[in-house]
């Protein structure tokens, strides 16, 4: 059953996004749900341009998603891959062959001029969802991670050819600082209801779209709520190296400190249930509740969602 009829934008990046986003599309009419997916991520790779945040929020809308890993695509193989090592290669991303049909047709219609907004509009026409998945910049953003190990190195090669082990000094959103908006995403963030922050990675999967200024800019134009959901949860990141990245840069590890990474941009935060004990008194100004945020199944997820929206519903009540 929808709520009301808001006019929902979710900022996500990863797995956890790509859950809460499809709790979101369960809960609210799916055309008014905006999702504005990072593309930090994204890079080129034997030729082809790949959008991993970006598929795995199209994959998993779509029904279509590997339940197993969260991302991919559902009883992929890797013949491709197989057939990359006969020639004596070392593939280290993993490209199923299912998947490979999304970024070759990305690619040709990049290298046609389309934009990659409209790009992901057709992928996802064609997939039938009707919510709208939009990169958060149609300009190329590349998040770069400093490391003691290695220095520099790209996103992915920090995170899937090194596993996330080196350990994280710095980051740098290449790009982010003359990213422009795309028409898509300025008027959703300038006609939506409520904007919502999803439990992904708060400085690599939302760090890139918070940096690109003028989406920051627009969000802050708009006296609606703003609210964020926590990605850790009792000091352990739900999934990934959040954990792991907030102890390397120095801070502690919790749902409180994820808060007042967000503060100047929030005005409410969701705890996860098992941290109600570390919510202090003080909160900057900002509303706070705590929900289960352990989406382990479609319920959770819906629930998550249900529960959320209504906590902002009643705000005025």
């Amino acid at each position: 059953m929808a709520i009301g009829s808001p006019k929902v934008v979710l900022l996500v990046g990863g797995v956890g996004g790509a859950k809460l986003a499809l709790g979101l599309k369960a809960t609210v009419p799916p055309e008014n749900l905006t999702i504005i997916v990072n593309t930090g991520d994204d890079f080129w790779h034997y030729g082809l341009r790949i959008c991993p945040d970006i598929d795995t929020v199209m994959y998993t809308l779509s029904g279509r998603v590997d339940r197993v890993n969260g991302w991919g695509l559902a009883g992929d193989t890797i013949n491709v891959l197989d057939g990359l090592r006969a020639y004596g290669e070392e593939p280290w991303f993993r490209l199923g062959d299912l998947d490979i049909a999304t970024h070759l047709l990305r690619t040709e219609q990049l290298r046609d001029g389309k934009r990659l907004t409209q790009i992901m509009q057709d992928l996802a026409q064609r997939m039938d969802i009707r919510a709208n998945i939009l990169p958060m910049s149609d300009d190329e953003v590349t998040t770069i991670v400093d490391t003691y190990e290695y220095g520099e190195l790209a996103f992915q090669d920090y995170f899937v050819r090194h596993r996330w082990q080196p350990r994280v000094r710095g980051l740098d959103y290449r790009g982010a600082d003359t990213a422009k908006l795309t028409p898509e995403v300025t008027e959703a963030v300038l006609n939506a209801d409520i904007i919502l922050i999803g439990p992904s990675n708060p400085w690599l999967s939302i760090g890139p779209i918070m940096a690109v200024s003028e989406l920051r800019a627009a969000m802050l134009a708009r006296f609606i709520p703003r609210v964020a959901i926590t990605p850790i949860v009792n000091k352990k990141a739900i999934k990934g190296p959040a954990a792991k990245l907030m102890s390397e840069l120095g801070y502690e590890v919790s749902a409180s400190t994820v808060a007042l990474h967000y503060a100047d941009v929030i005005n409410g935060f969701v705890y996860d249930i098992r941290d109600e004990h570390e919510v202090s008194s003080t909160h900057h100004g900002y509303r706070w509740t705590a929900f289960d945020t352990m989406m382990v199944d479609y319920d959770k997820k819906r629930t998550l969602a249900r529960n959320v929206l209504m906590w902002i519903e009643g705000w005025n009540k």
